[in-house]
């Protein structure tokens, strides 16, 4: 197993999250999704987490992340849909007129201690196929 650090936590977090558009709307379609997951990988970038990885389907969104426990999932989980919702909303003007706002406010995580992380990472790049 591979263990992350900062300067004095020594960590391994990782997290299976999942979130929808409101309503479950199927707008994660025609280069959506591409800009979503660039969006995703800058923030991760900025705030120092890691996606492992990303599937996105046209009316939800799979994510396996490691996040440091002094930054929390929320922390990263709220900056990602906050961040891609402004940015898609301004680039792609038609989602402004399908939603009043891009996501739900929920969001589904998982801690993946129990499961072999391979397998998790396994089953969201499996999301296209099912």
């Amino acid at each position: 197993m591979k263990y992350k650090s900062n300067n004095n936590v020594v960590y391994s977090c990782k997290y299976h999250v999942v979130w929808c558009p409101k309503y479950r709307r199927k707008v994660l379609v025609d280069g959506v999704d591409k800009r979503l997951k660039e969006i995703a990988q800058a923030v991760a970038e900025e705030m120092h987490f890691e996606i492992i990885e990303m599937e996105v389907m046209p009316d939800h969104v799979h994510m396996l992340v490691e996040v440091d426990p002094q930054l929390g999932i929320h922390k990263a989980v709220k900056r990602i849909k906050g961040r891609s919702s402004h940015d898609l909303r301004e680039e792609f003007p038609w989602l402004k007129r399908r939603l009043p706002s891009l996501w739900t406010n929920s969001y589904f995580v998982s801690t993946v201690g129990g499961a072999p992380p391979a397998i998790v990472k396994q089953y969201i790049e499996n999301q296209k196929n099912v």
